[in-house]
Order: structure tokens, then C-alpha cells, then sequence
């Protein structure tokens, strides 16, 4: 398992990397056998969005330290150095970006994006 990783680095730019998430057997649901399952995160809250088909906002920052779980159609988003990355049906976006230029995110087909948004700070 892997999530996209947004960071912003000591000038401001927006930058992407790959995280490979670390998953060790443990008992999650007794009685049920042993799951992988990673190290829990603590989290402030969690919602919902939907951005509509052709959506495109200015670049930004993000507003909190967030992960985003894609449940339905997809965005590209721009960092601040020019990448860009495809976020479509499960995928998983942590944006810590929370200085500097930010990032672009637009809705890419004619499908609307949906998600769920862990916030947490």
C-alpha cells in the first residue's frame, strides 16, 4: 500500500513523493484471526466533499494537515514545481503542503470528484 505524498519544502514549493505504508499482523477485531493493519494516527475530524465536473480553483494552500481518500472521479493536481498527478477512484492523497504556493487541483472527465477528507490538525 502506498499514498501520494504533498509536501512543501524550505522555499515554499509544493512538491510529490510515493509512501509506502508499513502493515504488521495484529488481532484489530477479537475474536477475528490477525489483520495487517498499520500504526494508528490520531484525527481531528472528517468529512466529506464533492467538487462538480469542470471544477478548477486557483493554486492554495492547503488549510490543514489532511489525507484525502478519492470515492469517485478524479482530479489532477499540480505542485508548485510543475508535477502533476492523476487522483482518481482509490487513491489516497495526504497534503501537508500547509505553506508557501500551495497546489492546482482541477476535475478532470465529466464525472464529479467525491472523497472523504481525515483532518488532523
Amino acid at each position: 500500500m502506498r499514498y501520494h505524498h504533498l509536501y512543501c519544502d524550505e522555499a515554499g514549493v509544493s512538491h510529490w513523493r510515493d509512501v509506502g505504508i508499513t502493515l504488521e499482523e495484529r488481532i484489530f477485531a477479537p475474536p477475528a484471526a490477525g489483520i495487517h493493519v498499520s500504526e494508528p494516527e490520531m484525527v481531528r475530524a472528517m468529512m466529506f466533499l464533492k467538487l462538480h465536473a469542470g471544477w478548477s480553483e486557483p493554486a492554495h494552500p492547503t488549510p490543514k494537515r489532511q489525507t484525502l481518500v478519492c470515492l469517485a472521479g478524479a482530479v489532477l493536481v499540480t505542485a508548485g514545481d510543475g508535477e502533476t498527478r492523476e487522483i482518481a477512484k482509490g487513491d489516497v492523497w495526504r497534503m501537508e503542503d500547509i505553506s508557501g504556493e500551495g497546489h492546482h487541483t482541477r476535475v478532470i472527465g465529466d464525472e464529479d470528484f467525491e472523497a472523504a477528507v481525515i483532518q488532523f490538525d
